[in-house]
């Protein structure tokens, strides 16, 4: 049937026999079917590119992996942990010379009510008990 001729069999508000509805349904039934046949075509090869995209970039993170895995085995290291970071306001470290760490405490904190200077701006170089 062609359809120049369905088209103007509907435009002129003609009833379709039965046969012609039967063609006219099966072509459109087939041309959706196409339609979602390229559709999950082209949304598989859009899967299987990506997939070997993953695939290559996997291989590629493998290969350098090995590489680093060989030159750690030829050339080891000692590891040394990092310091430890610091509190803000931290001066570092004091020696204290026969003091428990309460009393040390104790003495930063008076000298820094006396001097009416929060503690973090003082420097203390160690603390030593004088004995008389």
């Amino acid at each position: 049937m062609n359809p120049v001729f369905l088209s103007q069999v509907s435009a002129s508000g003609e009833k379709l026999s039965i046969g012609d509805a039967f063609i006219t349904a099966i072509f459109g039934y087939t041309v959706v079917f196409v339609g979602l046949v390229i559709l999950m075509c082209v949304i598989t090869a859009v899967g299987s590119y990506f997939k070997g995209k993953d695939a290559k970039a996997e291989a590629e993170q493998k290969a350098s992996l090995e590489a680093i895995a060989k030159k750690v085995e030829a050339n080891p290291l000692t590891i040394v942990p990092a310091e430890a970071k610091k509190a803000p306001g931290s001066a570092g470290k004091i020696k204290l010379h026969s003091v428990p760490d309460k009393e040390a405490a104790m003495i930063m904190a008076i000298v820094a009510d006396a001097m009416q200077k929060p503690i973090n701006e003082l420097h203390f170089i160690s603390i030593k008990e004088v004995e008389d």
